[in-house]
């Protein structure tokens, strides 16, 4: 189908609107696409979530997806942001500085932030949270972020709003961790010593406080009268009275009820879902908001602890067997770019071509003979999906993809809920993922390092061991670019992932909600324009135009 789309870019950002507007776009910072450009207090949102966050927020303890980061950072704040050059940047911090080796950093933050309960941000509370994300604070119990925060060796409170932490190692990435796409929000005090209901007592310094969650229905927030942050003109933040999130699990039925009105705003990245916004917005039913920035990479994880993939000829034959442009072509209708590894277009370590295996039949058949022969067993796996209507259409595509090449798969559906806990288990062969978003490449470091609890693949390279920690520690950015387009090629070379596409994340809203990517950060530098840990609704507005 050839789609002509008459849109602005701006910043990487594509905006379709059915609007008709003098400055003919949208900014990244909320300028709305009909030419009103002054920011209306009030109103409600409803917004479409893919999946519900079962486990609830308390953060240290936290396993958030997409879904799970958006609300996060209605009600959170991290203390450092990434801003439009994915440069990490003071938030909650009034800064971030390094000694001369990446030993020591210092923490200094804003004054007169509250939380919601009334509470102050001090130094106290902040080195709190900072000893839960990485497993020093007795009352919690952390997942993810104890891996993140690993090379931290002590934090000291030196004044009410000035703390120091100590690395066992130079880290020139630290502020990235600060951040760690959305998820390592600052809790108030309460949330973190509550020992019952941490993950439903929500209690942040966001600009929306928490109201009420009744699971797999709504999850709603209502505005922080006393929130820290104001807009350009000094109007206090945010303007909108409510939001209520809801799950809709199927991205079809998610963007359909955009379209028809049932809720106001969503986020997708599948084919079909973005092909309903996209068709719906130059129709001039609704607007549509798609990044290409800084794009996470949709793929397949290969369990090399475990047979079959723990042999390379089962990961070559696999790849080989991989029919990438048929794939795009029918599960995502020719949209998205074929990834090439890891590391999207713009990233630090992004190449056009890492050596990736090429669609292949006849090596895919040789490399499955090759792995009969060595283990006497025939090629077969089970492949674990996300259980939604979309995915198990990807899935027995792969299914017949790997059958032309005589590997036996079978398909088994998971609820994204329990797909990182699958993950972390280790109890699956090849597993659905969609990670690796854009940012410093250092925040990868967990995901593929040996012996790494979050090795999904549980991958065992002394290369990629040793990039990784060369990288962390680099301070010369041409260097850590060398070092981690190394780490892409090892990873095109041995098929440890599967790569299948980049993600490209759109927004989809009613044509009065503006302000999507907004408003600009502290420092007046523009946001971050990548989607995959969602976006801030601190500069959301409506106006019926």
């Amino acid at each position: 189908m050839v789609r002509t789309v008459a849109s602005v870019a701006v910043a990487g950002l594509v905006l379709l609107s059915g609007c008709s507007s003098d400055s003919g776009g949208s900014s990244p910072g909320g300028g709305a696409a009909d030419g009103s450009d002054e920011p209306v207090p009030g109103g409600e949102l409803v917004y479409a979530l893919e999946a519900e966050t079962s486990g609830g927020w308390c953060l240290p303890e936290g396993q958030l997806a997409i879904s799970g980061i958006m609300v996060a950072r209605a009600i959170y704040d991290t203390l450092t942001v990434p801003n439009a050059e994915a440069e990490y940047v003071p938030f909650l911090a009034e800064s971030v500085e390094p000694n001369e080796d990446y030993t020591v950093w210092t923490i200094e933050l804003r004054e007169g932030i509250t939380f919601h309960d009334g509470t102050a941000l001090d130094a106290t509370v902040v080195k709190n949270n900072i000893d839960a994300f990485r497993g020093e604070y007795p009352p919690r119990q952390p997942l993810l972020l104890r891996f993140f925060f690993e090379p931290v060796e002590s934090v000291e409170v030196l004044d009410d709003l000035t703390l120091e932490v100590t690395m066992d190692r130079p880290w020139v990435a630290f502020p990235a961790a600060l951040y760690s796409e959305g998820r390592a929000g600052i809790s108030a005090q309460a949330q973190l010593d509550d020992a019952e209901t941490c993950d439903q007592n929500l209690i942040g310094t966001g600009p929306f406080e928490f109201e009420e969650w009744v699971q797999n229905d709504h999850l709603s927030v209502k505005r922080n009268p006393d929130y820290w942050r104001t807009d350009a003109d000094g109007t206090p933040l945010p303007y909108l009275e409510q939001v209520v999130f809801r799950p809709i699990i199927d991205a079809t039925t998610r963007s359909n009820a955009v379209v028809s009105g049932e809720v106001d705003a969503t986020h997708t990245a599948g084919a079909a879902g973005t092909l309903i916004l996209t068709d719906a917005a130059e129709a001039g039913q609704i607007q549509a908001l798609t990044s290409a920035e800084y794009p996470e990479v949709g793929f397949q994880i290969l369990n090399t602890g475990v047979a079959p993939f723990d042999n390379r000829d089962a990961r070559l034959a696999a790849a080989h067997a991989f029919d990438r442009e048929e794939f795009r072509r029918i599960r995502n209708q020719g949209l998205f770019e074929i990834a090439s590894g890891p590391f999207g277009p713009g990233n630090m370590g992004y190449l056009e071509d890492a050596g990736f295996p090429e669609f292949d039949l006849d090596k895919a058949r040789e490399h499955a003979a090759a792995y009969e022969a060595q283990t006497g067993e025939p090629l077969r796996f089970t492949y674990t999906y996300q259980a939604d209507p979309e995915t198990a259409q990807t899935a027995q595509l792969l299914q017949e993809q790997w059958a032309r090449a005589g590997i036996e798969v079978a398909i088994e559906p998971i609820e994204q809920s329990a797909l990182i806990s699958t993950a972390i288990s280790g109890d699956y062969q090849a597993i659905s993922f969609r990670n690796h978003g854009g940012g410093d490449p250092d925040q990868q470091y967990i995901w593929w390092y040996g012996g790494s609890p979050l090795n999904f693949g549980r991958i065992a390279d002394e290369r990629i061991d040793s990039l990784l920690d060369e990288g962390r520690s680099e301070p010369d950015p041409q260097r850590r670019e060398e070092i981690y387009q190394e780490v892409n090629r090892v990873f095109g070379a041995e098929a440890y992932s599967q790569w299948v596409s980049w993600v490209e994340w759109t927004i989809g809203s009613a044509n009065d909600v503006h302000g999507l990517m907004g408003p600009a950060l502290p420092d007046g530098s523009e946001p971050f324009g990548g989607l995959a840990a969602g976006h801030t609704l601190a500069g959301t507005w409506r106006n019926d135009g």
